[in-house]
């Protein structure tokens, strides 16, 4: 059985009918491209708005932001969590990267086929970027001191946000060991997922914010 759009509002209650419209669209589309190219695990394509959607606009129960912000997801994959927070974000400005060419093309066509003006997907790496951005996101799999190291470069010196520019880390499971790889000095707020959004599959899923 497929979980549809109802788990997103549940959370999300004041959606525009604009906003509704996308998100539900969201299924289809990936269900289509998953059948060509891989990039949702296909026994989890099914829960997509649980593991994916929710999982990525889950950061703003904890965080709100101004229009005109600029956003970078780095090794976006599938563009999570930057599709759904382009859609949610709709002043917003995102910039999805990865270093796989093919899962930019899935990710270029579905901003395409939303009507995401605010997106745009490139095929690059961190490293060889040189724009710089209030905020930067990632869901991909790697240790926090390693993704300081990719994204600090990246951050702008100050934003228009009240909050400082910094990384927004997405987190599953024993996150102490982690955080003991920053530095003393490095401030971060650890967001328990499930403190907001009470889904059993939130229990051990965190985002951490490291500011810059």
């Amino acid at each position: 059985m497929v979980m549809n759009i109802d788990i997103i509002t549940k959370y999300f209650p004041d959606l525009t009918s604009t906003q509704i419209d996308k998100l539900s669209q969201l299924y289809k589309l990936y269900k289509t491209w998953n059948d060509k190219i891989n990039v949702i695990s296909r026994k989890d394509i099914d829960n997509i708005y649980l593991h994916h959607v929710l999982h990525s606009i889950s950061l703003l129960r904890f965080y709100s932001f101004y229009p005109e912000i600029k956003f970078l997801d780095i090794g976006t994959g599938g563009g999570f969590p930057g599709i759904p927070l382009a859609i949610m974000l709709e002043d917003c400005d995102f910039t999805l990267i990865d270093g796989k060419a093919k899962k930019i093309k899935v990710v270029s066509e579905i901003a395409d086929q939303l009507g995401l003006k605010n997106v745009r997907a490139l095929h690059k790496r961190a490293e060889e970027f040189k724009e710089k951005f209030d905020f930067i996101t990632i869901r991909a799999v790697a240790s926090l001191d390693k993704l300081k190291l990719w994204s600090m470069p990246l951050l702008k010196n100050n934003s228009k946000n009240p909050m400082p520019p910094g990384l927004f880390s997405y987190k599953g499971g024993n996150i102490k060991e982690e955080l003991k790889l920053l530095e003393r000095n490095d401030y971060y707020e650890s967001n328990h997922i499930h403190d907001q959004i009470a889904e059993d599959y939130f229990n051990e899923k965190y985002i951490i914010y490291l500011q810059k």
